[in-house]
């Protein structure tokens, strides 16, 4: 028989383990997280180099808390961030909540400074939803408490300041037939048909905007248990972020935002990184061209060390 190398061993285990991790359907926050996040960038580029393709982005949105508030009082979500990953140089924007969704979504603020309705931002550009769906990929959103496709002012416990697509008016039926109720995620989770881009809007309740964090950790922790037994989580193709909007006013604008994919193991990134960065992260695994400001933002795909391009 012949000798393996050590290093060739070490290549071997490597990869023998990465693969139990992206088979694991439910691998939760709890399995030996790290008490000091001390994975380097290296090892996370390991990581990467042995596991599929990131191929399909899911963004989450919270609301309205720091990061040292959301590390307090997440406790799930911020165990998945260390066993995961997640950064600590991640600024949102600007002020108040609306330009935020749309620099995520658009790669620029379109000059919005308020939380005024779609009838008042009719925004021409295209979308990363849009931009997608125009070149045959697949784009969804999932709007929890939305009445009907696409609506275009709040209602109850839905926010339309919070549901970016639906300020596109050149993309506005597309978002009738893909800005969709959260009823929909469940089954597509469970068919494996969670889009190439997309995101999750929770509703006030379940977003620390009305309700507590402690309320919006557990709406997460519920969203999360079906992600990790959905066929695009085990396939090692799904990554999730989560990230909020914008802080409470009095940290700098420095939100919590995690990565979660089975190419992060205890990763910290300390590189400066915003909501243009995530902008470009959806156009890396849709293979598309930058939109705005994304273009010149630091990529997140480089300083995770995410298997994308």
């Amino acid at each position: 028989m012949k000798v393996l190398s050590r290093a060739a061993l070490t290549v071997t285990t490597l990869a023998l383990v990465l693969t139990g991790a992206c088979s694991s359907a439910s691998p939760g926050p709890d399995a030996s997280p790290s008490p000091t996040g001390r994975a380097s960038h290296a090892a996370a580029a390991v990581a990467a180099a042995t596991t599929p393709k990131v191929t399909k982005l899911l963004v989450v949105v919270e609301e309205n808390h720091s990061l040292a508030q959301m590390k307090a009082g997440m406790p799930y979500t911020f165990r998945l961030a260390k066993r995961y990953g997640y950064a600590t140089g991640y600024d949102a924007i600007t002020h108040p909540s609306l330009p935020n969704y749309i620099a995520i979504a658009g790669g620029k603020t379109y000059g919005i400074d308020d939380d005024a309705d779609p009838a008042a931002h009719q925004l021409g550009g295209r979308s990363v939803f849009g931009q997608a769906i125009a070149n045959d990929r697949t784009a969804a959103t999932y709007a929890q408490g939305m009445p009907s496709r696409c609506a275009l002012t709040s209602s109850g416990d839905y926010a339309v300041r919070h549901n970016p697509w639906t300020y596109f008016v050149e993309e506005r039926a597309q978002c009738r037939k893909h800005d969709l109720r959260m009823s929909r995620f469940a089954g597509d989770v469970t068919d494996g048909d969670l889009p190439r881009v997309g995101m999750v809007i929770p509703d006030l309740a379940h977003d620390a905007h009305d309700g507590t964090l402690k309320k919006a950790d557990g709406w997460f922790k519920a969203l999360m248990t079906q992600v990790f037994q959905g066929p695009d989580w085990t396939s090692g193709h799904l990554a999730v972020v989560l990230t909020a909007d914008e802080d409470d006013r009095n940290h700098g604008n420095r939100v919590l935002t995690v990565v979660i994919h089975p190419s992060q193991s205890h990763h910290v990134v300390k590189a400066r990184l915003d909501h243009y960065s995530l902008t470009r992260l959806y156009d890396d695994v849709a293979q598309l061209p930058y939109l705005h400001r994304a273009k010149g933002a630091a990529s997140m795909t480089e300083a995770f060390g995410l298997p994308v391009r």
